[in-house]
């Protein structure tokens, strides 16, 4: 089961399930304590609750609603390093850190990081940027973790995590330069429900980056690369923290563009997930620092 945070064409914004040709609109007017989508993630058993207000739930075509961020009041955190390929990139953009990223791969303790509060969150069609201050930027597309307050995992999505490389290469200390600023990182279009246990080797993800119309990089990836267990890189990020509206956690990437890439302003990025869908987004590149 997909569910998606929709706005309709009167400008409200609605839970919905997402089908082939349509979507179902659900009414929450009358839940008790449910009202918004991480609401419905967060219940005791999020698909139950759903097929309970099916019967309720108003079809409309699929292109006349926004898809938007299914991000509600909950933070975006991401895991590092946690493919083969991600390791290498990293110590060869890294001289001064390239030792730091070799012994996280391994470790039993991975790389985790803050990457958005919501309002950082770009929703589906709409443009991630490059800083202003980089010449080396390229989109990083993850396989993203729903958890609930008891980082549980109870959704995937498609997260794409911006990353500013020559910054972070720089100096390790800088990862938050080059990972958190506006319109670090977009999320959706929708979140599946994980009701059934995930086939890794067959949960493949794309990549499709677009420039004036050609494709310019293309690449893919299976979860079976993904050195880390999903339910481990919940638990650690739960370990000593609290997540009262639950969390995001893009997993990581294992797919790195060539190091002469970088994202231009105008570029298109598309993410697919099998079994998800696609995250599309423009690429804005900034002109300048934020004027306050």
């Amino acid at each position: 089961m997909k569910l998606a945070k929709v706005k309709t064409a009167d400008g409200t914004v609605r839970v919905a399930v997402v089908e082939e040709a349509q979507v179902q609109l659900l009414d929450l007017s009358e839940s008790e304590n449910i009202s918004t989508l991480a609401d419905v993630l967060n219940s005791e058993k999020p698909q139950k609750l759903v097929e309970s207000l099916l019967a309720s739930a108003e079809a409309c075509a699929l292109d006349s609603v926004q898809f938007l961020a299914p991000v509600d009041h909950q933070e975006t955190w991401a895991a590092g390093v946690t493919y083969k390929r991600s390791q290498v990139a990293r110590m060869e953009e890294s001289e001064t850190g390239a030792s730091h990223y070799d012994l996280v791969y391994t470790a039993d303790r991975p790389e985790l990081f803050f990457k958005a509060t919501p309002n950082r969150i770009v929703n589906p069609g709409e443009a991630v940027r490059v800083r202003y201050d980089s010449q080396w930027s390229v989109p990083e597309p993850e396989f993203t973790l729903v958890l609930n307050p008891k980082m549980e995992i109870v959704g995937y999505t498609i997260g794409n995590d911006m990353s500013a490389r020559d910054i972070e290469g720089e100096n390790p200390l800088y990862l938050p330069q080059a990972k958190v600023y506006r319109q670090c990182c977009s999320i959706g279009p929708v979140v599946q429900l994980a009701t059934e246990t995930l086939d890794l080797a067959a949960t493949k993800i794309d990549l499709l980056i677009e420039r004036q119309g050609e494709t310019i990089t293309s690449d893919s990836t299976n979860l079976g690369e993904l050195y880390r267990k999903l339910p481990d890189l919940a638990g650690w990020l739960g370990r000593e923290d609290e997540f009262p509206n639950g969390a995001f956690l893009l997993t990581g990437t294992g797919i790195v563009p060539d190091d002469d890439f970088s994202l231009e302003d105008g570029d298109v990025v598309t993410i697919s997930i099998t079994g998800i869908g696609s995250l599309k987004n423009p690429v804005v590149k900034g002109t300048g620092p934020v004027t306050h």
